[in-house]
């Protein structure tokens, strides 16, 4: 499942609807004024359920309750790296907003937070192309789904 913070660009969620079809995601929660269009995201839409919420932490704690383990994908001092991070099958990957990424509330719901090493500048990947490698590796490590 992914959860993503409220996003600036519906280029940037519809992408990650069409990358987390492909990656075999059943559910996606979208916050804010989320649209979805519908030639970028392909078929995507069609595949898995897609629910906008007004707000993210309720949804979080919610699926905590349910025993979801919630991995955000974020710099933090206190971030893992992706690669070596050891998913479990009822993941939920958490992903933030462009620019101020995963607020401090959020932050404090997870229970593990894993970044993407960067080698070069800028910093940080686009959001849509950091959630597709967080994907491949949950794949990656449970390539039957």
């Amino acid at each position: 499942m992914v959860a993503c913070s409220p996003l600036r660009s519906n280029v940037n969620l519809s992408r990650i609807v069409r990358t987390a079809s492909c990656s075999g995601v059943s559910r996606l929660v979208a916050c804010g004024h989320a649209k979805i269009d519908p030639k970028i995201a392909r078929d995507g839409i069609n595949t898995m359920s897609t629910d906008v919420r007004r707000s993210l932490p309720p949804v979080l704690r919610s699926l905590r309750t349910d025993g979801y383990q919630l991995v955000g994908l974020e710099q933090t001092t206190q971030s893992q790296c992706l690669y070596t991070f050891s998913f479990t099958r009822r993941t939920v990957l958490v992903i933030g907003n462009e620019r101020e990424g995963l607020s401090p509330e959020v932050l404090q719901l997870l229970h593990h937070v894993v970044e993407i090493p960067v080698y070069g500048m800028p910093h940080s990947f686009n959001v849509a192309t950091a959630t597709a490698m967080a994907l491949y590796e949950y794949c990656r490590q449970f390539p039957a789904g």
